[in-house]
């Protein structure tokens, strides 16, 4: 399951992001999305679990809880669209 994570403070990385979520299952990639020019952080990012019911738990337990400052805002990610 693809998970949405917002509200992050910009200085949380992808690592900090999969250490956090590997405490409910394993993790299959964890990345911050970032400007392509500044490469600084968006505040958000995508996390890849495999198994659902520990995507499902980790939402239930992290979505608005308190993280380097700032409550996060955890749902599954809804599929992209292309604005082009």
């Amino acid at each position: 399951m693809n998970i949405y994570v917002g509200n992050l403070n910009y200085k949380v990385n992808g690592d900090r992001l999969k250490t956090i979520f590997g405490e409910f299952g394993e993790v299959s990639s964890a990345v911050v999305i970032t400007d392509k020019f500044t490469g600084k952080s968006k505040g958000f990012g995508f996390v890849t679990m495999d198994n659902d019911d520990d995507a499902q738990r980790s939402i239930a337990e992290l979505n608005g809880k308190d993280f380097d400052g700032r409550q996060m805002v955890v749902n599954e990610a809804r599929p992209r669209e292309d604005n082009r």
